[in-house]
């Protein structure tokens, strides 16, 4: 395969995932992401459905997009009109993009159902719209809707689909499985029947709705796509579509192939989390390649194992992703465990005084009701006092909370905090819907001033359990708060009988673990 193009489709079809919405400056932002990884082109919309979707393509004629093709998502034109005359063609004419893309029916169940034609107005109706915007110079993608559930029905009139894409002038036969249903097995099997050589290059856009959207495409590649459709992180309608964050690096490491993005493979992980955080979406911690537990190592047995030789327990280097290796903190926790997290912070072997203190201290802390394994940033502080690398943020004076309910309207809570950081005292105050968010804001309204970077650091999830719910309203519960700049993540844990001291806790420790590891190890701090 002498070339192989990789389509995102994220700002579309990703969007029509639940829960998956995204601003205009948003959409530019991801776009400009997606151009930088060196996707070859970033489908924007429909610039028909709303007018943030046109009003997208207007500002993408004042952007730069050093590689990636901006490209419009319509339809054919409509039973019984001219494809010049159609507002759907019109409207992707109107984008100025040099790619376009036009869905059209292949199974004739749709063709009856939901276009209410025949099979004859159908292909014309294909035929004309991509031979029309071919005519006014656009490349133009194909976009076979239903395709593997129409060749299933009836192959001969799915065929007849092809060729008029191909009559048409199609660059690129995209053969979609809109259902979901397909297994790879039959992607190959149709792929390989089809008369290649009559047909313009094929492409595939495939769902998950079997689970199996990733390994179709693959089959689709391995059968001679040149092309195939994706999303950041597998968003789509309903179970999503293929997860561009998996297909991709399986295609570069796995088989080899060499589109532009395999240049920029170390920026995929923080593309997924980037992509996450717009949509206020939490990263899939089990994602393949690109998710926080995909390299990571929880028992001792294992830890020392890639303490020794790493590949004996990993697939591939997680550094060609953009991802890294954890050795998670437990009960099952050996020294092996904390010489392996220690080892960024200096040379230590098994026999290092620091490492039986740390081994000490983290089983303490276990019985206590503490748990690193999901909060790592609160162990890395661990590390840094054991080693006398640690600088606190802020000392605690005083903070005052007060939770207001008036009438049918929702709870408040307000409250004002006085601390000292770096030899100052600072005083902050704000109101929130609880005291997690009232604290987290005061906070940053005492700090803020002083340290800009917080405007980067955002809570994405906050956890609560009971620890020894036999104690009722005094039981001791643990917090995890989950903290990213755009392009890390990390956990924190707090434990009280207080579940407003246990928050605090966590809070405070997710502000100290980035203030350490990104400013004071910068030389940004005071």
């Amino acid at each position: 395969m002498s070339e192989f193009f990789v389509y995102d489709t994220t700002l579309r079809d990703g969007m029509q995932g639940m829960e998956i919405s995204f601003t205009l400056d948003d959409k530019i932002q991801i776009a400009h992401r997606l151009d930088e990884m060196g996707f070859d082109y970033v489908e924007g919309g429909f610039p028909m459905s709303n007018e943030k979707e046109a009003a997208f393509f207007e500002q993408c004629k004042r952007e730069n997009f050093r590689h990636a093709k901006i490209v419009a998502f319509g339809s054919t034109r409509r039973a019984g009109t001219t494809a010049g005359a159609d507002p759907h063609i019109r409207a992707l004419l109107d984008t100025d993009t040099e790619t376009v893309i036009v869905v059209g029916k292949t199974w004739k169940a749709h063709v009856h159902t939901v276009l209410k034609t025949n099979e004859e107005e159908n292909l014309r109706m294909i035929y004309d719209s991509l031979s029309f915007l071919k005519s006014q110079g656009r490349r133009v993608f194909f976009d076979l809707e239903h395709f593997f559930d129409g060749y299933k029905d009836d192959p001969d009139y799915a065929l007849k689909v092809l060729k008029a894409g191909t009559e048409a002038g199609a660059d690129t036969l995209i053969l979609c499985d809109t259902n979901g249903g397909t297994l790879p097995s039959e992607v190959a099997n149709i792929m390989k029947a089809l008369p290649r050589e009559n047909l313009a290059s094929l492409g595939g856009h495939f769902h998950n709705d079997c689970g199996t959207a990733v390994a179709n495409s693959l089959a689709a590649v391995e059968a001679g796509a040149v092309q195939i459709q994706g999303t950041i992180n597998g968003w789509g309608e309903r179970c999503g579509n293929a997860n561009l964050c998996v297909f991709v690096p399986n295609i570069c490491l796995k088989m080899g192939l060499k589109p532009k993005v395999a240049e920029h493979l170390e920026k995929l992980t923080v593309l997924s989390r980037f992509v996450a955080e717009k949509a206020n979406i939490i990263p899939d911690k089990r994602q393949p390649y690109v998710g926080i537990a995909s390299f990571s190592h929880k028992a001792g047995q294992h830890a020392d194992v890639v303490a020794k030789q790493a590949e004996l327990m990993e697939h591939i280097d997680g550094a060609l992703v953009g991802n890294e290796r954890r050795v998670l903190l437990s009960e099952l926790a050996g020294k092996s465990t904390v010489v392996e997290k220690i080892k960024k912070y200096g040379a230590f072997d098994k026999n290092s005084q620091v490492v039986g203190q740390l081994i000490h201290e983290l089983k303490n802390k276990e019985r206590e009701g503490y748990e690193y394994e999901a909060a790592e940033a609160s162990f890395d502080l661990l590390m840094r006092r054991a080693l006398g690398r640690y600088r606190p943020l802020l000392e605690l004076r005083n903070y005052h909370l007060e939770t207001y309910k008036t009438g049918n309207t929702s709870s408040k809570t307000v409250g004002r905090i006085f601390i000292n950081s770096e030899g100052k005292d600072v005083m902050g105050a704000a109101v929130g819907v609880g005291p997690v968010e009232t604290l987290d804001h005061a906070i940053r309204d005492a700090l803020g001033p002083h340290f800009d970077y917080l405007e980067k650091v955002t809570l994405i999830d906050y956890r609560v359990r009971v620890l020894n719910p036999e104690q009722h309203s005094a039981a001791k519960v643990r917090v995890f708060i989950t903290s990213t700049d755009g392009a890390d993540i990390w956990e924190t844990v707090g434990v009280h009988e207080n579940i407003v001291e246990a928050s605090w806790e966590a809070l405070v420790e997710s502000l100290e673990y980035y203030y350490n590891n990104y400013v004071v190890e910068n030389g940004n701090g005071a």
